[in-house]
C-alpha cells in the first residue's frame, strides 16, 4: 500500500509541476537541466535524497556529475560565488 501512495503522490506532483511550468512560462525540467548543463553549470544529486528514495546514481539524468553528501557539497562549493540572474 505504501508504494501505491508514493506512486500516486509522484504522479500528482508531476501534474502540478507541469501546470506550474505553463503558468510561469518556464521550460520543462528536463529542458531546464539541459540548458544549465550546456551553459557550463554543474549538477549534483543529493546523497540523502538518493538514499531516501532507494535510488542509484545511474538513476540520475546524464547531466548529473556525481552524488554528493552535504559535507562534500560544502567542500566543493567553498569560496563559490552565488549569482542570481
Amino acid at each position: 500500500m505504501k508504494n501505491r501512495r508514493v506512486s500516486l503522490i509522484g504522479r500528482r506532483l508531476a501534474e502540478l509541476i507541469e501546470i506550474l511550468e505553463k503558468q510561469l512560462d518556464i521550460p520543462p525540467i528536463p529542458e531546464f537541466i539541459e540548458m544549465i548543463h550546456d551553459a557550463g553549470g554543474k549538477l549534483y544529486a543529493c546523497k540523502a535524497t538518493v538514499d531516501m528514495f532507494h535510488l542509484k546514481p545511474e538513476d540520475s539524468c546524464d547531466e548529473v556529475e556525481k552524488v554528493l553528501t552535504v559535507g562534500e557539497f560544502y567542500e566543493l562549493s567553498a569560496g563559490a560565488e552565488i549569482i542570481f540572474t
